[in-house]
This record gives C-alpha cells, sequence and structure tokens, in this order.
C-alpha cells in the first residue's frame, strides 16, 4: 500500500519557510509509530528539513539535483521511480512535501491526515481531497492541552 501521510491544518497549510508551523508532540509520536520499518518517500527539501535520516526507515528522495547523494539516503528523479523501489506486499509513506504530495495522489491507496483545527500563513499546502475520490473510514478527536496548543483529529481516508 502507498500511504500518504501528512498533519494539514484548515487552509490546507503544510508549512512555511520549509518548517512545520505547529507543534504537536503527538502527532510525531504517531508519525513514528507508522513509518518505522517501512519506506518513506519525500522530496529533497522536507530530507534537508530534519537534522539527520530518520532512524530505521528506508530514505527515498525525490529530486532534480542530479549530483544529489546523501548519505543512508536512495535518491531518485520521479514519484514513478520512488514508487517502483518500494516493497509491494508492505505499506510505504509519502512524507512531503507539498509537490511531491501532489505527484503523488494519484498513486495513493490511504491518506493519514493530522488535521489541525486552526489557520496558518503559509507557503506549503497539501492538495484537496475529494470526497467523490476519498471517503474517511476513522476519525479521532484529540484536544489542546499543555503541550498541544491546537485541537487536533486524526482522519484515515481510504481510495473509493
Amino acid at each position: 500500500m502507498i500511504i500518504m501521510i501528512a498533519a494539514v491544518a484548515e487552509n490546507n497549510a503544510l508549512g512555511k519557510n520549509n518548517d512545520l508551523v505547529w507543534h504537536l508532540p503527538n502527532d510525531f509520536k504517531r508519525f513514528k509509530s507508522l513509518t518505522t520499518n517501512h519506506h518513506i518517500i519525500m522530496g529533497r527539501k522536507t530530507f534537508e528539513s530534519f537534522p539527520k535520516p530518520l532512524p530505521n526507515r528506508t530514505h527515498i528522495v525525490i529530486t532534480r539535483q542530479t549530483d544529489y547523494n546523501p548519505e543512508g539516503c536512495i535518491v531518485v528523479d520521479s514519484i514513478e521511480k520512488a514508487i517502483a523501489l518500494c516493497p509491494e506486499d508492505e505499506d510505504s509513506y509519502i512524507i512531503g512535501g507539498g509537490e511531491i504530495y501532489n505527484l503523488a495522489l494519484p498513486f495513493t491507496d490511504i491518506i493519514e491526515i493530522t488535521k489541525v483545527h486552526h489557520t496558518f500563513d503559509a507557503d506549503t499546502f497539501f492538495p484537496k481531497i475529494s470526497k467523490s475520490e476519498w471517503q474517511l473510514v476513522e476519525s479521532e478527536e484529540n484536544f489542546k492541552d499543555e503541550k498541544h496548543l491546537f485541537d487536533y483529529t486524526y482522519e484515515t481516508y481510504i481510495r473509493k
């Protein structure tokens, strides 16, 4: 399965200046739990936003830069090549950024969204999810607290 995973604001914002514009520790834990021991596909800018490769994951980075070769990563120049490297009998995750989400949407089987219940000024956005193509099958509300400044909901969509 190809699974897209993202934290998305009410206005579909993903981030600004190659960084998230919110901090939800429980969402980071969920991301880690879901993606550990799987292939993760991302664009170069998303990869470069990490201090180092994420442990216990196979990193596939998509870039147009022909001389790009970060240690511990597989580098390809298209979403099709990235997906072709993923085991067919395992879950693989598309983790961003905005351009990669748009390119990967036609290949995606499941979307795991953390909907942050706020709007943000952003420069990167998640594609709109068409209700004619996607069905919400699971929803779990979470409320702001001392570690989470915003209410948020985990949502799982499957392709119809």
